[in-house]
């Protein structure tokens, strides 16, 4: 049997990885969900963003961007996605509501949700970062790698459109 080289992973290599994907990682699938809309999309936008990471670990431990770097990419894959799948209708349930939904009573959280995943990638990202997770304009702009101003822009756009959604619905 040959033997076996063991290499020696280096302390700031990819165990530090690990960890911080310990340490971050539902925090991680939370913020791809509420930007994709998606929970089966959700991981996938996760992974292929730490696959991207992985290599460049070293610099981005080192410069203190690597939760940027990887929420960015999950923005940017969710918006490739939504790019390639936006002229798809969805259908109505082909089997209709049962007896006992006849007259559901949608809550105030349920109908955000369904008013938010309307909005554009960017702007819904601008939105979840904003309120969702309480970053200032300025580290909105670092993970959508943008200006201040086109953070801000993001948000009023999208709130705007919300507004205007709330107004259009009957009550």
């Amino acid at each position: 049997m040959p033997e076996v080289t063991r290499v020696p992973i280096e302390a700031d290599g990819p165990a530090d990885f690990g960890d911080w994907v310990s340490s971050r990682g539902a925090s991680l699938q939370r913020f791809a969900y509420l930007v994709s809309g998606s929970a089966t999309d959700a991981p996938d936008l996760v992974q292929e963003a730490l696959i991207g990471a992985l290599p460049r670990w070293h610099s981005l431990a080192a410069r203190g961007t690597a939760e940027a770097y990887v929420r960015r990419s999950i923005v940017n894959a969710s918006v490739s996605r939504w790019r390639s799948t936006r002229r798809l209708v969805t259908m109505a349930d082909p089997v209709g509501p049962s007896v006992d939904d006849l007259a559901p009573r949608v809550d105030d959280a349920d109908q955000a949700w369904r008013l938010l995943i309307e909005l554009p990638p960017n702007q819904r990202a601008a939105v979840v970062l904003r309120f969702y997770e309480d970053l200032s304009f300025a580290q909105i702009a670092v993970i959508l790698d943008c200006s201040e101003s086109t953070a801000r822009s993001h948000v009023h756009r999208a709130i705007t459109a919300l507004r205007n959604r709330l107004e259009e619905e009957p009550s």
